[in-house]
């Protein structure tokens, strides 16, 4: 049985059919359909999908972080509905190296590297710059007319990079962005989600087996099921074993069954420790990213003097450091670039191109900026998880047992310097980097919302910063390990029993800063092998 539909049911679905072609699989998940692909390949209105129609929040805040004084007001939640948060995440992909898995075990990293190539092409992944690298030159003049190639633009940036990127203090590495948006269907540019591919699947299935009868594969899904608690009970040789879920819609027994939890980083958690109270460690460690947005213009002449930009271009760059040489302290920009001469007709075209939609040049910015190029840098720093004022824990008065989580997040002095470094770095990008004409060429936006236009405001010449108040990438809560304090073992067993696994971020010993989607599906591609290869049997 398998808990969740987002990209971790599908990794695990996916490798293990093809591991055991009669596989037999149950998919639970606790909302009901939404979406059939990310929001960006649909209509100009699903823009407005984003935020809190889309998210719930299984959880309290504690009020540490209700009160004014407090950086960080609240972690973003989760998407309660069939995909998951696949069809509204950002799709970018970067690979770890062995350096930013700082704290990983070993055996996990080696894990995680064996099954990167295999995540990427599950995920579509595409650098930015070969987004339509295998055109020729006078096709690619015809369609930069047409729609953004991650072209002239892109080039222009990555090049930038390249060069003097690393002369900032900090920065150690540069890349084109690795994004989730390649497609098999012959369209150029499709960000990926899981609810197609989960249901193909499905459909194979049934073509292929004979249902109702006890051979060929089966995989099945259920909808609108919130899993309550798991049942378990001592072996014949004292370990505990699942035995079964209580759920919203009646008790389902798992047999023979391994239980896979695919249902994010906070909720296996609670789930856990609802069913396992007696289970040590499921209280310690926290993680997640907090996030500066700065958004930032530089003329468009100065970087195209001979006027080589179609009238709409795009770019998209990921950008990597660390404070003091301490990979302990971790962060990243996702730079996105944006050249649009004439925003209100192209915004149709925009929104599906785009790297990034949340994290993006509003209309009102790039109305003010037909003669600009825009950039959008989207900050993410590391929480350090050390911090003992920063923990997930029970909350004893939610009698709700799939709510009664109480989070709270603390910002030390590590996170504090993190933050001031990251914010640093991405001034002097944009200042020493992607300014040919320095600093004074470069104008940030000062947001001035009122209640008439909560987009209000102009660029200045003055630096300017927002720090979200809210994290994402939440992680950390069933951390792998040998130690006896890890919950989950590294072949992502659950320690409290026999046959529960772990998929996801919170599987990370230590959070890193990079996205961590593709390391996500590399780790449950490797715990499919695990259970599917050694053992050839039914899932």
């Amino acid at each position: 049985m398998v808990v969740g539909t987002g990209f971790c049911a599908l990794a695990f679905v996916e490798r293990a059919l093809i591991n055991n072609i009669n596989a037999r699989i149950l998919l639970i998940e606790r909302g009901t359909f939404f979406l059939p692909e990310h929001f960006q390949n649909l209509p100009l209105p699903f823009k407005s999908t984003l935020g809190g129609l889309s998210e719930t929040f299984p959880w309290t805040m504690s009020l540490a972080n209700q009160l004014p004084a407090s950086p960080l007001k609240w972690q973003h939640g989760m998407v309660p509905f069939f995909g998951g948060r696949s069809t509204l995440w950002s799709a970018w992909c970067p690979r770890p190296d062995d350096n930013e898995l700082d704290g990983w075990p070993k055996a996990t990293i080696e894990a995680a590297k064996r099954n990167f190539s295999s995540a990427e092409k599950l995920l579509r992944v595409k650098p930015a710059d070969q987004i339509d690298g295998h055109r020729p030159t006078d096709e690619l003049k015809f369609l930069c007319q047409q729609r953004p190639v991650y072209g002239a633009l892109q080039k222009w940036v990555q090049t930038e990079l390249e060069v003097n990127g690393e002369t900032v203090p900090g920065v150690y590495r540069t890349e084109p962005a690795p994004l989730s948006c390649a497609s098999d269907n012959g369209i150029d540019f499709q960000k990926f989600a899981t609810p197609g591919e989960l249901l193909e699947i499905v459909d194979q299935a049934r073509q292929r087996g004979k249902l109702g009868d006890d051979i060929g594969p089966r995989v099945d899904v259920v909808c609108d099921c919130i899993v309550e608690e798991i049942n378990q009970q001592e072996t014949p040789n004292g370990d505990r074993q699942a035995t079964a879920l209580q759920t919203s819609r009646g008790v389902f027994a798992l047999g023979k069954a391994e239980l896979i939890l695919a249902m994010g980083t906070l909720p296996p958690t609670t789930l856990l420790r609802n069913s396992f109270p007696t289970k040590e460690g499921l209280d310690e460690r926290f993680s997640a990213h907090f996030i500066t947005s700065i958004v930032a213009r530089v003329p468009k002449a100065h970087l195209d003097p001979k006027a080589k930009f179609a009238e709409l271009e795009l770019g998209a760059c990921y950008i990597a450091g660390v404070v003091n040489k301490n990979y302990k302290q971790q962060y990243h920009i996702q730079l996105s670039a944006l050249s649009d001469d004439k925003p209100e007709k192209n915004a149709a075209t925009a929104l599906r191109y785009m790297p990034d939609v949340v994290a993006t040049a509003s209309m009102t910015q790039l109305r003010q900026s037909k003669d600009y190029v825009v950039f959008v840098c989207a900050v993410l720093g590391e929480l350090d998880y050390r911090n003992d004022k920063t923990w997930f824990r029970g909350n004893d008065d939610d009698d709700n047992k799939t709510t009664n989580s109480l989070l709270q997040m603390d910002i030390n002095d590590a996170d504090k310097e993190t933050w001031d470094a990251m914010d640093l770095a991405t001034f002097e990008i944009l200042e020493k980097v992607l300014s040919p004409k320095g600093s004074d060429s470069v104008e940030y936006w000062l947001a001035a919302p009122t209640d008439a236009n909560p987009d209000a405001g102009c660029f200045v010449s003055e630096r300017h910063k927002f720090r979200v108040d809210a994290t994402v990438h939440e992680s950390s809560t069933l951390h792998l390990g040998k130690e006896k304090t890890a919950p989950v073992d590294l072949n992502y067993r659950f320690k409290g029993a026999t046959n529960v696994y772990v998929t996801g971020g919170a599987l990370w010993p230590q959070g890193g800063s990079w996205n961590p989607t593709l390391t996500m599906v590399a780790l449950t591609q490797d715990l499919a092998d695990n259970l599917t290869k050694s053992k050839g049997s039914s899932v």
